[in-house]
C-alpha cells in the first residue's frame, strides 16, 4: 500500500496535451496492476496529482448531450476555444484562464475502494478550501460538484467534477472556478444543467484576483488531510 502521491504543477497546458498525459500516466499504473495480478508479484504502485490550467476548451463526459453545446464550430474559433468529446462521467463542461484543475490519478488500492467516498472526499478538499475564505459551500443533492446557495434561487456552482475509474485507478478530477471570466459558461448548458448559474471565487470575494498559488496550496493541504496522504 503506498500512500505518497506526486504533486506535480503543470501550469498552463493545452487540453489534449494534459489529457495525453494523464492517459499515459493512468496506463502505466492499470499494466502494472494487471502484471502484479497477472505474476503474483507486489509492485508498488504510483499516485499522481497534477495540477493545471487549460487555454479555453469545452469538453463532454461519455454519457453528455452534445445539444449543451450552445456554439457551431466557427463559433468555437472564433472565441479561440476547442472542443473535446472525452471519457470521463458527466456532461458538459468549461476550462480556461483562472481555473485550477485537479487530475488526481491514484490507485485507491492504496486507499479504499469506494468511488462515491472518492468524489466526496473531491468535493470536501474544495469545501474546506473555500471555507478558508470565508464561503458557505456546500453539496447539492443529486448533483456532483460544489456550489454555493444551495436550496436558494440563487444557487450556483464553483466547482465541477467528472471522473473515470478502471481496476480503481482514477483520472480526470475537478475545475474550481478562482479567476474565470465566466462569460464562457454562457456558451453550453453547464454540467447539463438548466436554470442554475456558475460562479467564480473572484467574484464571491468582489475582488478583481485572488492568488491562485495559495489557492492551490489550500487544495493540497487538504487532499492531504483527507486522504491521509504524503504529497511528495
Amino acid at each position: 500500500m503506498n500512500k505518497y502521491v506526486q504533486l506535480q504543477d503543470l501550469g498552463c497546458l493545452d487540453y489534449k496535451a494534459a489529457w495525453e498525459y494523464q492517459e499515459e500516466l493512468f496506463k502505466a499504473v492499470v499494466d502494472l496492476k494487471i502484471k502484479n495480478r497477472r505474476e503474483e508479484t507486489a509492485i508498488i504502485t504510483p499516485n499522481y496529482l497534477l495540477l493545471v490550467e487549460h487555454p479555453h476548451v469545452y469538453t463532454l463526459g461519455k454519457s453528455g448531450d452534445l445539444g449543451n453545446l450552445l456554439l457551431s464550430e466557427k463559433q468555437l474559433e472564433a472565441k479561440g476555444a476547442t472542443f473535446y468529446k472525452i471519457n470521463r462521467g458527466g456532461d458538459i463542461t468549461y476550462h480556461g484562464p483562472g481555473q485550477i484543475v485537479g487530475y488526481p490519478i491514484i490507485d485507491l488500492d492504496n486507499f479504499f475502494t469506494d468511488i462515491h467516498k472518492y468524489l466526496r472526499f473531491l468535493e470536501e478538499s474544495i469545501i474546506l478550501t473555500l471555507q478558508e475564505y470565508g464561503l458557505e459551500c456546500g453539496r447539492s443533492e443529486g448533483e456532483t460538484g460544489v456550489w454555493l446557495g444551495v436550496g436558494t434561487p440563487f444557487a450556483r456552482k464553483i466547482c465541477a467534477l467528472g471522473v473515470r475509474a478502471s481496476r480503481w485507478v482514477t483520472m480526470h478530477g475537478f475545475a474550481l472556478n478562482v479567476n474565470v471570466d465566466l462569460g464562457y459558461f454562457d456558451n453550453i448548458i453547464p454540467c447539463g444543467i438548466r436554470g442554475k448559474a456558475v460562479t467564480s471565487l473572484n467574484v464571491e470575494l468582489g475582488i478583481d484576483k485572488v492568488d491562485e498559488q495559495e489557492v492551490k496550496n489550500k487544495i493540497v493541504k487538504h487532499f492531504k488531510a483527507l486522504f491521509e496522504c504524503e504529497i511528495v
